[in-house]
Protein backbone atom coordinates (compact mmCIF):
# COMPACT_ATOMS: atom_id res chain seq x y z
CA UNK A 1 0.00 0.00 0.00
CA UNK A 2 2.97 2.20 0.56
CA UNK A 3 3.37 3.00 -2.99
CA UNK A 4 6.25 5.47 -3.67
CA UNK A 5 7.98 7.33 -6.83
CA UNK A 6 10.93 5.08 -6.77
CA UNK A 7 11.23 5.37 -10.60
CA UNK A 8 12.55 8.51 -10.51
CA UNK A 9 15.34 7.59 -8.39
CA UNK A 10 15.96 4.78 -10.76
CA UNK A 11 16.74 7.56 -13.52
CA UNK A 12 18.45 9.58 -11.43
CA UNK A 13 20.74 7.30 -9.71
CA UNK A 14 22.98 5.01 -11.46
CA UNK A 15 22.92 1.19 -10.93
CA UNK A 16 25.66 -1.52 -9.47
CA UNK A 17 24.81 -5.36 -9.06
CA UNK A 18 24.41 -5.99 -5.28
CA UNK A 19 28.04 -7.74 -5.03
CA UNK A 20 29.21 -4.08 -6.06
CA UNK A 21 30.23 -4.22 -9.40
CA UNK A 22 29.55 -1.67 -11.96
CA UNK A 23 26.48 -2.25 -14.66
CA UNK A 24 26.24 -0.09 -17.68
CA UNK A 25 22.86 2.03 -17.36
CA UNK A 26 21.95 1.61 -21.27
CA UNK A 27 19.10 -1.58 -21.21
CA UNK A 28 20.68 -4.36 -22.50
CA UNK A 29 19.21 -7.27 -24.92
CA UNK A 30 15.91 -8.89 -23.78
CA UNK A 31 16.98 -11.71 -21.60
CA UNK A 32 17.81 -15.58 -22.27
CA UNK A 33 16.67 -17.86 -19.50
CA UNK A 34 18.95 -20.26 -19.42
CA UNK A 35 20.83 -21.47 -16.43
CA UNK A 36 21.02 -18.61 -14.44
CA UNK A 37 17.65 -17.71 -14.55
CA UNK A 38 16.38 -21.21 -13.66
CA UNK A 39 18.84 -21.41 -11.04
CA UNK A 40 17.08 -18.18 -9.42
CA UNK A 41 13.86 -20.04 -9.48
CA UNK A 42 15.12 -23.33 -7.90
CA UNK A 43 16.78 -20.80 -4.85
CA UNK A 44 13.46 -19.06 -4.83
CA UNK A 45 11.75 -22.51 -4.14
CA UNK A 46 13.65 -23.53 -1.31
CA UNK A 47 13.09 -20.05 0.35
CA UNK A 48 9.53 -20.77 -0.49
CA UNK A 49 9.70 -24.41 1.27
CA UNK A 50 10.50 -22.51 4.41
CA UNK A 51 7.24 -21.20 4.94
CA UNK A 52 5.87 -23.99 3.57
CA UNK A 53 6.62 -26.45 6.32
CA UNK A 54 6.46 -24.36 8.92
CA UNK A 55 2.30 -23.53 8.79
CA UNK A 56 1.32 -27.37 9.00
CA UNK A 57 3.93 -28.58 10.58
CA UNK A 58 3.16 -26.31 14.19
CA UNK A 59 -0.30 -26.89 13.79
CA UNK A 60 -0.24 -30.72 13.69
CA UNK A 61 2.36 -30.61 16.92
CA UNK A 62 1.06 -27.66 18.74
CA UNK A 63 -1.53 -30.07 21.12
CA UNK A 64 2.50 -31.74 22.28
CA UNK A 65 3.67 -27.81 22.50
CA UNK A 66 1.29 -26.75 24.82
CA UNK A 67 1.19 -29.83 27.01
CA UNK A 68 5.21 -29.33 27.56
CA UNK A 69 5.25 -26.18 28.11
CA UNK A 70 2.15 -25.78 29.72
CA UNK A 71 1.08 -22.71 27.97
CA UNK A 72 -2.51 -22.91 28.81
CA UNK A 73 -5.33 -20.04 27.26
CA UNK A 74 -1.59 -18.41 25.58
CA UNK A 75 -1.60 -21.10 22.98
CA UNK A 76 -3.43 -18.76 20.50
CA UNK A 77 -0.88 -16.60 20.48
CA UNK A 78 1.97 -19.11 19.24
CA UNK A 79 -0.06 -18.55 15.80
CA UNK A 80 -1.20 -15.23 16.53
CA UNK A 81 2.39 -13.89 16.78
CA UNK A 82 2.80 -15.25 13.62
CA UNK A 83 -0.03 -14.03 11.84
CA UNK A 84 0.54 -10.38 13.98
CA UNK A 85 4.58 -10.06 12.33
CA UNK A 86 3.67 -11.53 9.31
CA UNK A 87 1.32 -9.72 7.87
CA UNK A 88 2.64 -6.28 9.72
CA UNK A 89 6.13 -6.18 8.36
CA UNK A 90 5.44 -6.56 4.57
CA UNK A 91 4.94 -3.01 3.68
CA UNK A 92 7.98 -2.35 5.38
CA UNK A 93 10.06 -4.67 3.26
CA UNK A 94 8.24 -3.53 -0.02
CA UNK A 95 9.88 -0.22 1.06
CA UNK A 96 13.37 -1.94 2.32
CA UNK A 97 13.37 -3.65 -1.18
CA UNK A 98 13.64 -0.61 -3.43
CA UNK A 99 16.10 1.20 -1.23
CA UNK A 100 18.64 -1.72 -0.39
CA UNK A 101 17.74 -3.80 -3.65
CA UNK A 102 16.48 -7.59 -3.74
CA UNK A 103 19.04 -10.10 -2.74
CA UNK A 104 20.27 -8.52 0.77
CA UNK A 105 16.46 -8.25 1.41
CA UNK A 106 15.60 -11.63 0.97
CA UNK A 107 19.10 -13.45 2.86
CA UNK A 108 18.58 -11.13 5.80
CA UNK A 109 14.40 -12.25 5.95
CA UNK A 110 15.57 -15.63 5.47
CA UNK A 111 18.51 -15.57 8.50
CA UNK A 112 15.71 -13.99 10.79
CA UNK A 113 13.60 -16.87 9.54
CA UNK A 114 16.20 -19.37 10.48
CA UNK A 115 16.91 -17.38 13.74
CA UNK A 116 12.75 -17.05 14.73
CA UNK A 117 12.84 -21.31 14.52
CA UNK A 118 16.32 -21.64 16.54
CA UNK A 119 14.34 -19.71 19.05
CA UNK A 120 11.55 -21.48 19.19
CA UNK A 121 13.15 -24.86 19.25
CA UNK A 122 15.24 -23.84 21.95
CA UNK A 123 12.30 -22.23 23.68
CA UNK A 124 11.68 -23.56 27.69
CA UNK A 125 8.70 -21.36 28.66
CA UNK A 126 5.83 -20.11 26.45
CA UNK A 127 6.93 -16.52 26.22
CA UNK A 128 9.96 -17.59 24.40
CA UNK A 129 8.03 -19.63 22.18
CA UNK A 130 5.69 -16.91 20.82
CA UNK A 131 8.92 -14.37 21.22
CA UNK A 132 9.99 -17.06 18.46
CA UNK A 133 7.06 -17.36 16.36
CA UNK A 134 6.88 -13.47 16.47
CA UNK A 135 10.36 -13.75 14.97
CA UNK A 136 9.50 -16.45 12.17
CA UNK A 137 6.61 -14.52 11.04
CA UNK A 138 8.41 -11.51 10.40
CA UNK A 139 10.52 -13.86 8.09
CA UNK A 140 7.87 -15.87 7.08
CA UNK A 141 5.75 -12.24 5.60
CA UNK A 142 9.17 -11.21 3.85
CA UNK A 143 9.73 -14.04 2.26
CA UNK A 144 5.73 -14.61 1.10
CA UNK A 145 6.43 -10.81 -0.52
CA UNK A 146 10.15 -11.00 -1.53
CA UNK A 147 9.72 -14.19 -3.51
CA UNK A 148 6.81 -13.03 -5.71
CA UNK A 149 8.99 -9.31 -5.94
CA UNK A 150 12.30 -11.08 -7.70
CA UNK A 151 9.79 -12.99 -9.80
CA UNK A 152 7.98 -9.72 -11.05
CA UNK A 153 11.79 -8.44 -11.49
CA UNK A 154 12.38 -11.64 -14.07
CA UNK A 155 9.57 -11.53 -16.15
CA UNK A 156 6.99 -9.75 -18.07
CA UNK A 157 3.55 -8.99 -16.40
CA UNK A 158 2.09 -11.22 -18.51
CA UNK A 159 4.19 -14.61 -18.11
CA UNK A 160 4.45 -13.58 -14.40
CA UNK A 161 1.80 -16.23 -12.87
CA UNK A 162 3.84 -19.27 -15.31
CA UNK A 163 7.15 -18.74 -12.56
CA UNK A 164 4.90 -17.96 -9.48
CA UNK A 165 2.79 -21.61 -9.93
CA UNK A 166 6.36 -23.29 -9.93
CA UNK A 167 7.16 -21.50 -6.50
CA UNK A 168 3.59 -22.12 -4.90
CA UNK A 169 4.02 -25.94 -6.40
CA UNK A 170 7.00 -26.70 -4.23
CA UNK A 171 5.01 -24.61 -1.35
CA UNK A 172 2.00 -26.67 -1.47
CA UNK A 173 3.86 -29.57 -1.85
CA UNK A 174 6.18 -29.09 1.07
CA UNK A 175 2.66 -28.10 2.70
CA UNK A 176 0.89 -31.46 2.28
CA UNK A 177 4.15 -33.05 3.40
CA UNK A 178 3.95 -31.03 6.90
CA UNK A 179 1.01 -33.35 8.49
CA UNK A 180 3.13 -36.33 8.12
CA UNK A 181 6.51 -34.91 9.24
CA UNK A 182 4.96 -33.30 11.98
CA UNK A 183 3.63 -36.66 13.38
CA UNK A 184 6.75 -38.63 12.53
CA UNK A 185 8.93 -35.40 14.31
CA UNK A 186 6.82 -35.79 17.37
CA UNK A 187 6.58 -39.55 17.71
CA UNK A 188 10.07 -40.59 16.99
CA UNK A 189 11.77 -37.38 18.63
CA UNK A 190 10.71 -34.32 20.19
CA UNK A 191 8.65 -31.22 19.54
CA UNK A 192 11.68 -29.14 19.13
CA UNK A 193 12.69 -30.51 15.32
CA UNK A 194 9.40 -29.02 14.37
CA UNK A 195 11.73 -26.12 14.61
CA UNK A 196 15.36 -27.24 14.10
CA UNK A 197 13.99 -28.56 11.16
CA UNK A 198 14.21 -25.32 9.60
CA UNK A 199 17.72 -24.65 10.29
CA UNK A 200 19.51 -27.04 7.69
CA UNK A 201 16.84 -25.72 4.77
CA UNK A 202 17.30 -21.94 5.84
CA UNK A 203 21.29 -22.56 5.66
CA UNK A 204 21.05 -24.17 2.32
CA UNK A 205 18.92 -21.42 1.16
CA UNK A 206 21.09 -18.59 1.86
CA UNK A 207 23.87 -20.30 0.68
CA UNK A 208 21.70 -20.35 -2.70
CA UNK A 209 20.77 -17.10 -2.38
CA UNK A 210 24.13 -15.63 -1.98
CA UNK A 211 25.58 -17.36 -4.80
CA UNK A 212 22.97 -16.92 -7.50
CA UNK A 213 20.93 -13.86 -6.98
CA UNK A 214 22.81 -11.11 -7.80
CA UNK A 215 20.25 -8.44 -9.02
CA UNK A 216 20.54 -4.90 -9.56
CA UNK A 217 20.51 -1.75 -7.02
CA UNK A 218 20.73 1.76 -6.93
CA UNK A 219 24.15 2.53 -5.62
CA UNK A 220 24.23 6.56 -5.77
CA UNK A 221 22.64 7.27 -2.38
CA UNK A 222 24.04 7.37 1.18
CA UNK A 223 22.89 5.57 3.92
CA UNK A 224 21.33 7.98 5.35
CA UNK A 225 19.54 9.41 2.52
CA UNK A 226 17.94 5.43 2.27
CA UNK A 227 16.94 5.37 5.96
CA UNK A 228 15.35 8.52 5.56
CA UNK A 229 13.47 7.27 2.14
CA UNK A 230 11.61 5.02 4.84
CA UNK A 231 7.95 5.96 5.90
CA UNK A 232 8.10 5.25 9.30
CA UNK A 233 4.51 7.02 9.88
CA UNK A 234 2.74 4.75 7.38
CA UNK A 235 4.27 1.50 8.87
CA UNK A 236 3.56 2.20 12.59
CA UNK A 237 -0.10 3.21 11.41
CA UNK A 238 0.05 -0.27 10.07
CA UNK A 239 1.68 -2.19 12.21
CA UNK A 240 -0.89 -0.69 15.18
CA UNK A 241 -3.84 -1.16 13.21
CA UNK A 242 -2.99 -5.00 12.41
CA UNK A 243 -2.37 -5.62 16.10
CA UNK A 244 -5.92 -3.73 17.84
CA UNK A 245 -7.51 -6.00 15.31
CA UNK A 246 -5.72 -9.23 15.58
CA UNK A 247 -6.18 -9.10 19.63
CA UNK A 248 -9.72 -8.16 18.99
CA UNK A 249 -10.46 -11.23 17.00
CA UNK A 250 -8.25 -13.01 19.35
CA UNK A 251 -10.34 -11.97 22.36
CA UNK A 252 -13.92 -11.57 20.71
CA UNK A 253 -16.57 -14.50 21.97
CA UNK A 254 -13.94 -16.05 24.74
CA UNK A 255 -12.54 -13.97 27.09
CA UNK A 256 -14.55 -10.70 26.50
CA UNK A 257 -17.88 -11.04 24.90
CA UNK A 258 -18.17 -9.47 21.22
CA UNK A 259 -20.36 -6.13 22.41
CA UNK A 260 -18.11 -5.41 25.18
CA UNK A 261 -15.78 -2.13 25.38
CA UNK A 262 -12.54 -3.65 25.06
CA UNK A 263 -13.55 -5.93 21.75
CA UNK A 264 -15.60 -2.40 20.34
CA UNK A 265 -12.45 -0.18 20.96
CA UNK A 266 -9.90 -2.50 19.36
CA UNK A 267 -12.36 -3.33 16.52
CA UNK A 268 -12.86 0.84 15.85
CA UNK A 269 -8.87 1.54 16.58
CA UNK A 270 -8.07 -0.96 14.35
CA UNK A 271 -10.17 -0.21 11.14
CA UNK A 272 -9.68 3.37 12.03
CA UNK A 273 -6.08 2.83 11.37
CA UNK A 274 -6.46 1.65 8.52
CA UNK A 275 -8.01 4.16 6.75
CA UNK A 276 -5.76 6.70 8.60
CA UNK A 277 -2.94 5.12 6.91
CA UNK A 278 -4.87 4.80 3.17
CA UNK A 279 -5.24 8.79 3.55
CA UNK A 280 -2.28 9.11 5.06
CA UNK A 281 -0.39 7.85 2.23
CA UNK A 282 -2.41 9.23 -0.40
CA UNK A 283 -1.72 12.79 0.98
CA UNK A 284 1.30 11.94 1.10
CA UNK A 285 2.13 11.08 -2.42
CA UNK A 286 -0.13 13.64 -3.47
CA UNK A 287 1.69 16.45 -2.61
CA UNK A 288 5.25 14.82 -3.29
CA UNK A 289 3.73 14.45 -7.11
CA UNK A 290 1.95 17.53 -7.04
CA UNK A 291 -1.36 16.66 -7.72
CA UNK A 292 -1.04 13.26 -9.76
CA UNK A 293 -2.89 10.90 -9.55
CA UNK A 294 -1.56 8.12 -7.22
CA UNK A 295 -0.80 4.97 -8.39
CA UNK A 296 -2.36 2.95 -6.14
CA UNK A 297 -5.45 4.29 -7.08
CA UNK A 298 -4.90 3.53 -10.69
CA UNK A 299 -4.62 -0.37 -9.70
CA UNK A 300 -7.56 -2.37 -9.27
CA UNK A 301 -7.21 -1.83 -5.80
CA UNK A 302 -10.15 0.60 -6.58
CA UNK A 303 -12.32 -1.65 -8.68
CA UNK A 304 -12.99 -3.93 -6.45
CA UNK A 305 -10.23 -6.15 -6.29
CA UNK A 306 -8.96 -5.35 -3.03
CA UNK A 307 -12.49 -6.06 -1.91
CA UNK A 308 -12.01 -9.45 -3.30
CA UNK A 309 -8.67 -9.78 -1.87
CA UNK A 310 -9.82 -8.83 1.46
CA UNK A 311 -12.68 -11.21 1.05
CA UNK A 312 -10.13 -14.56 -0.09
CA UNK A 313 -9.33 -14.72 3.57
CA UNK A 314 -12.27 -15.70 4.76
CA UNK A 315 -13.76 -17.86 1.50
CA UNK A 316 -10.52 -19.31 0.99
CA UNK A 317 -9.95 -20.58 4.40
CA UNK A 318 -13.40 -21.68 4.54
CA UNK A 319 -12.40 -24.63 2.82
CA UNK A 320 -9.20 -24.80 5.16
CA UNK A 321 -11.39 -25.19 8.10
CA UNK A 322 -12.27 -28.56 6.43
CA UNK A 323 -9.19 -29.90 7.77
CA UNK A 324 -11.48 -29.83 11.43
CA UNK A 325 -14.12 -31.71 9.78
CA UNK A 326 -12.12 -35.19 9.55
CA UNK A 327 -10.95 -34.81 13.18
CA UNK A 328 -14.01 -33.43 14.69
CA UNK A 329 -16.55 -35.95 12.45
CA UNK A 330 -14.26 -38.77 11.55
CA UNK A 331 -11.61 -39.24 14.32
CA UNK A 332 -8.63 -38.44 12.22
CA UNK A 333 -5.57 -38.25 13.92
CA UNK A 334 -3.56 -35.09 11.96
CA UNK A 335 -1.72 -37.26 9.44
CA UNK A 336 -4.29 -39.02 8.26
CA UNK A 337 -6.25 -35.87 7.87
CA UNK A 338 -3.38 -34.69 5.83
CA UNK A 339 -3.90 -37.71 3.60
CA UNK A 340 -7.66 -36.85 3.24
CA UNK A 341 -6.60 -33.38 2.45
CA UNK A 342 -4.99 -34.38 -0.61
CA UNK A 343 -7.83 -33.67 -3.22
CA UNK A 344 -7.49 -30.09 -2.24
CA UNK A 345 -3.32 -30.09 -3.31
CA UNK A 346 -3.67 -32.42 -6.25
CA UNK A 347 -6.54 -30.42 -8.12
CA UNK A 348 -5.56 -26.71 -7.12
CA UNK A 349 -2.13 -26.61 -8.15
CA UNK A 350 -3.15 -28.08 -11.80
CA UNK A 351 -5.65 -25.86 -12.00
CA UNK A 352 -3.57 -23.03 -10.90
CA UNK A 353 -1.38 -23.91 -14.24
CA UNK A 354 -4.32 -24.09 -16.61
CA UNK A 355 -5.22 -20.92 -15.30
CA UNK A 356 -2.35 -18.86 -15.75
CA UNK A 357 -1.24 -20.03 -19.13
CA UNK A 358 -5.06 -19.22 -20.15
CA UNK A 359 -3.87 -15.75 -18.55
CA UNK A 360 -0.27 -15.86 -20.23
CA UNK A 361 -2.02 -16.73 -23.40
CA UNK A 362 -5.17 -14.54 -23.78
CA UNK A 363 -4.24 -11.87 -21.31
CA UNK A 364 -7.90 -11.72 -19.57
CA UNK A 365 -8.78 -12.50 -16.54
CA UNK A 366 -11.73 -11.25 -15.33
CA UNK A 367 -13.49 -14.56 -16.68
CA UNK A 368 -10.68 -16.80 -15.03
CA UNK A 369 -11.73 -14.90 -11.86
CA UNK A 370 -15.91 -14.80 -12.02
CA UNK A 371 -15.19 -18.53 -12.89
CA UNK A 372 -13.11 -19.20 -10.07
CA UNK A 373 -15.03 -17.65 -7.65
CA UNK A 374 -18.61 -19.26 -8.75
CA UNK A 375 -16.83 -22.59 -8.62
CA UNK A 376 -15.52 -21.83 -5.12
CA UNK A 377 -18.88 -21.13 -4.25
CA UNK A 378 -20.41 -24.08 -4.93
CA UNK A 379 -17.74 -26.07 -3.30
CA UNK A 380 -18.95 -23.95 -0.25
CA UNK A 381 -21.99 -25.26 -0.85
CA UNK A 382 -21.48 -29.08 -1.24
CA UNK A 383 -19.29 -28.36 1.99
CA UNK A 384 -22.33 -27.24 4.24
CA UNK A 385 -24.29 -31.36 3.36
CA UNK A 386 -21.38 -32.97 4.62
CA UNK A 387 -21.80 -34.56 8.21
CA UNK A 388 -20.27 -37.76 10.21
CA UNK A 389 -22.17 -40.46 7.93
CA UNK A 390 -21.08 -38.56 4.64
CA UNK A 391 -19.31 -41.43 1.84
CA UNK A 392 -15.36 -41.11 1.52
CA UNK A 393 -16.93 -40.43 -2.67
CA UNK A 394 -18.76 -37.21 -1.41
CA UNK A 395 -15.81 -35.38 0.55
CA UNK A 396 -12.84 -36.63 -1.92
CA UNK A 397 -15.62 -34.23 -4.88
CA UNK A 398 -16.31 -31.61 -2.70
CA UNK A 399 -13.12 -31.36 -2.05
CA UNK A 400 -12.08 -31.26 -5.63
CA UNK A 401 -14.38 -28.75 -7.10
CA UNK A 402 -13.12 -26.32 -4.40
CA UNK A 403 -9.99 -26.59 -5.16
CA UNK A 404 -10.53 -26.65 -8.83
CA UNK A 405 -12.01 -23.23 -8.15
CA UNK A 406 -9.21 -21.57 -5.80
CA UNK A 407 -6.58 -23.27 -8.25
CA UNK A 408 -7.92 -20.84 -10.55
CA UNK A 409 -7.77 -17.57 -8.89
CA UNK A 410 -4.38 -17.89 -6.63
CA UNK A 411 -2.19 -17.25 -9.29
CA UNK A 412 -3.98 -14.86 -11.36
CA UNK A 413 -4.70 -11.91 -8.45
CA UNK A 414 -1.11 -10.85 -8.11
CA UNK A 415 -0.65 -10.30 -12.29
CA UNK A 416 -3.97 -7.89 -12.11
CA UNK A 417 -3.01 -6.10 -9.34
CA UNK A 418 0.46 -4.91 -10.72
CA UNK A 419 -1.02 -4.39 -14.07
CA UNK A 420 -2.11 -0.84 -13.81
CA UNK A 421 1.30 0.64 -12.16
CA UNK A 422 4.66 1.07 -13.50
CA UNK A 423 7.71 -1.81 -12.98
CA UNK A 424 9.34 0.96 -10.28
CA UNK A 425 6.13 0.41 -8.05
CA UNK A 426 6.07 -3.27 -8.30
CA UNK A 427 8.28 -4.39 -4.92
CA UNK A 428 5.55 -1.54 -2.92
CA UNK A 429 2.79 -3.12 -4.94
CA UNK A 430 3.50 -6.64 -4.30
CA UNK A 431 4.20 -5.58 -0.59
CA UNK A 432 0.47 -4.28 -0.52
CA UNK A 433 -1.05 -7.25 -2.00
CA UNK A 434 0.71 -9.25 0.22
CA UNK A 435 -0.17 -7.77 3.54
CA UNK A 436 -3.77 -7.27 2.36
CA UNK A 437 -4.21 -10.93 1.79
CA UNK A 438 -2.50 -11.48 5.33
CA UNK A 439 -4.62 -8.92 6.78
CA UNK A 440 -7.54 -11.10 4.56
CA UNK A 441 -6.39 -14.25 6.10
CA UNK A 442 -6.41 -12.95 10.33
CA UNK A 443 -9.60 -12.37 9.32
CA UNK A 444 -10.35 -15.84 7.69
CA UNK A 445 -8.51 -17.61 10.59
CA UNK A 446 -10.33 -15.57 13.41
CA UNK A 447 -13.95 -15.44 11.78
CA UNK A 448 -14.38 -19.04 10.99
CA UNK A 449 -13.43 -20.01 14.45
CA UNK A 450 -15.81 -17.32 16.41
CA UNK A 451 -18.73 -18.63 14.20
CA UNK A 452 -17.77 -21.74 14.78
CA UNK A 453 -17.28 -21.31 18.73
CA UNK A 454 -20.66 -18.52 19.13
CA UNK A 455 -22.91 -21.90 16.81
CA UNK A 456 -21.08 -24.40 19.50
CA UNK A 457 -22.54 -22.28 22.59
CA UNK A 458 -26.22 -22.14 21.27
CA UNK A 459 -26.36 -26.27 21.00
CA UNK A 460 -24.10 -26.37 23.82
CA UNK A 461 -27.28 -27.70 26.03
CA UNK A 462 -27.55 -30.92 23.59
CA UNK A 463 -24.33 -32.32 25.93
CA UNK A 464 -25.36 -34.30 28.48
CA UNK A 465 -21.97 -34.45 30.26
CA UNK A 466 -22.07 -30.86 32.24
CA UNK A 467 -18.41 -31.15 32.71
CA UNK A 468 -17.97 -32.02 28.98
CA UNK A 469 -20.00 -28.86 27.92
CA UNK A 470 -18.70 -26.60 30.29
CA UNK A 471 -14.89 -27.38 28.59
CA UNK A 472 -15.76 -26.51 25.61
CA UNK A 473 -18.57 -23.65 26.11
CA UNK A 474 -17.44 -20.12 25.97
CA UNK A 475 -14.93 -19.60 23.28
CA UNK A 476 -13.24 -23.02 23.57
CA UNK A 477 -14.80 -25.55 21.34
CA UNK A 478 -12.94 -24.94 18.46
CA UNK A 479 -9.68 -25.77 20.03
CA UNK A 480 -10.76 -28.67 21.34
CA UNK A 481 -12.09 -30.17 17.12
CA UNK A 482 -8.97 -33.56 17.33
CA UNK A 483 -9.39 -36.24 17.39
CA UNK A 484 -7.35 -36.94 21.00
CA UNK A 485 -10.20 -35.39 22.34
CA UNK A 486 -13.56 -36.95 21.00
CA UNK A 487 -12.01 -40.48 21.80
CA UNK A 488 -11.28 -39.89 25.59
CA UNK A 489 -14.94 -39.28 25.46
CA UNK A 490 -17.67 -41.77 26.31
CA UNK A 491 -20.07 -43.71 23.55
CA UNK A 492 -23.08 -41.24 24.15
CA UNK A 493 -21.32 -37.97 25.17
CA UNK A 494 -18.91 -38.45 22.10
CA UNK A 495 -21.93 -38.79 19.57
CA UNK A 496 -23.54 -35.87 21.11
CA UNK A 497 -20.32 -33.71 20.99
CA UNK A 498 -19.70 -34.71 17.42
CA UNK A 499 -23.38 -33.67 16.36
CA UNK A 500 -22.79 -30.34 18.47
CA UNK A 501 -19.50 -30.05 15.95
CA UNK A 502 -21.34 -30.97 12.86
CA UNK A 503 -23.96 -28.42 12.72
CA UNK A 504 -21.35 -25.40 13.85
CA UNK A 505 -19.15 -26.23 11.49
CA UNK A 506 -21.99 -26.48 9.09
CA UNK A 507 -22.78 -22.78 9.61
CA UNK A 508 -19.29 -21.75 8.78
CA UNK A 509 -19.60 -23.20 5.58
CA UNK A 510 -22.69 -21.37 4.69
CA UNK A 511 -21.60 -18.34 6.00
CA UNK A 512 -18.33 -19.09 3.68
CA UNK A 513 -20.90 -19.20 0.56
CA UNK A 514 -22.04 -16.00 1.28
CA UNK A 515 -18.17 -14.62 1.26
CA UNK A 516 -17.61 -16.11 -2.35
CA UNK A 517 -20.85 -15.59 -3.54
CA UNK A 518 -19.73 -11.35 -2.57
CA UNK A 519 -16.79 -11.79 -4.12
CA UNK A 520 -18.31 -13.00 -7.80
CA UNK A 521 -20.40 -9.68 -7.70
CA UNK A 522 -17.00 -7.71 -7.06
CA UNK A 523 -15.27 -9.15 -9.77
CA UNK A 524 -17.23 -7.53 -11.88
CA UNK A 525 -16.27 -4.01 -10.47
CA UNK A 526 -12.95 -5.26 -12.03
CA UNK A 527 -11.35 -3.53 -14.77
CA UNK A 528 -10.10 -5.67 -17.89
CA UNK A 529 -6.24 -3.46 -18.07
CA UNK A 530 -3.48 -5.49 -20.90
CA UNK A 531 -1.12 -7.26 -19.19
CA UNK A 532 2.90 -6.25 -20.83
CA UNK A 533 4.38 -8.40 -22.31
CA UNK A 534 7.69 -6.43 -22.22
CA UNK A 535 9.88 -6.11 -19.12
CA UNK A 536 12.07 -3.11 -18.01
CA UNK A 537 13.23 -2.88 -14.28
CA UNK A 538 16.06 -1.46 -12.72
CA UNK A 539 16.27 -4.18 -10.40
CA UNK A 540 16.72 -7.10 -12.54
CA UNK A 541 19.64 -9.77 -12.32
CA UNK A 542 23.14 -8.78 -13.48
CA UNK A 543 25.63 -11.05 -14.73
CA UNK A 544 29.15 -10.17 -14.04
CA UNK A 545 30.22 -11.34 -17.46
CA UNK A 546 28.37 -8.10 -18.67
CA UNK A 547 31.79 -6.26 -17.71
CA UNK A 548 34.16 -8.54 -19.42
CA UNK A 549 31.85 -8.06 -22.48
CA UNK A 550 31.56 -4.40 -22.89
CA UNK A 551 35.16 -4.30 -22.35
CA UNK A 552 36.08 -6.97 -25.35
CA UNK A 553 37.55 -9.53 -22.76
CA UNK A 554 35.57 -12.30 -24.16
CA UNK A 555 34.59 -13.44 -27.84
CA UNK A 556 31.72 -11.71 -29.91
CA UNK A 557 29.59 -15.44 -29.39
CA UNK A 558 30.27 -15.55 -26.09
CA UNK A 559 29.14 -11.91 -25.73
CA UNK A 560 25.92 -12.75 -26.89
CA UNK A 561 25.29 -15.92 -25.12
CA UNK A 562 26.20 -13.74 -21.69
CA UNK A 563 24.15 -10.06 -22.56
CA UNK A 564 21.56 -10.00 -19.77
CA UNK A 565 18.60 -7.78 -19.32
CA UNK A 566 17.53 -5.65 -16.45
CA UNK A 567 14.69 -8.33 -16.42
Amino acid sequence: MIVDMESQLGEENGLRGEDGSEEAIAKPSPMRRGFRFWTIIFALCVTGLLGALENTVVSTSMPTIVEDLNIGDNYIWITNSFFLTSAAVQPLFGQLANVFGRRWLTMFIVAVFTLGSGICGGANSANMLIIGRAVQGIGSGGINMIVDVIVSDLVPLRERGNFIVIVLTVYSIGSSMGPFVGDIIVQRTTWRWVFYVNLPVGGFSLVLLFLLLHTHYQHDTTLSQKIKRIDYVGNIFIMGETAAVLCALTYGGSRYAWSSWQIIVRLVLGLAGLVLFMVFEQSKFLSRARGSTPPIQKSNLTCGHHQHILVQGPSLLGAVLHSSFFPGHLGSSPARAGVQMLPITLVAIPGAVIAVIVLSKFGKYKALHLAGFVILTLGMGLFAHLDRFSSDVEWIVFQIIAALGSGMILNTLLPVFQAPLAESDQAAATASWAFMQSFGNIWGVAIPASIFNNRFNKYAYRISDVSVRQVLSNGHAYQYVSNTFIDGLSGSVKNEVIGVFSDSLKLVWEISIAFCGLVCILVFLEKEVPLRKELETDYGMTEKDNIQAKNGDIPDAEKAGSDISHT
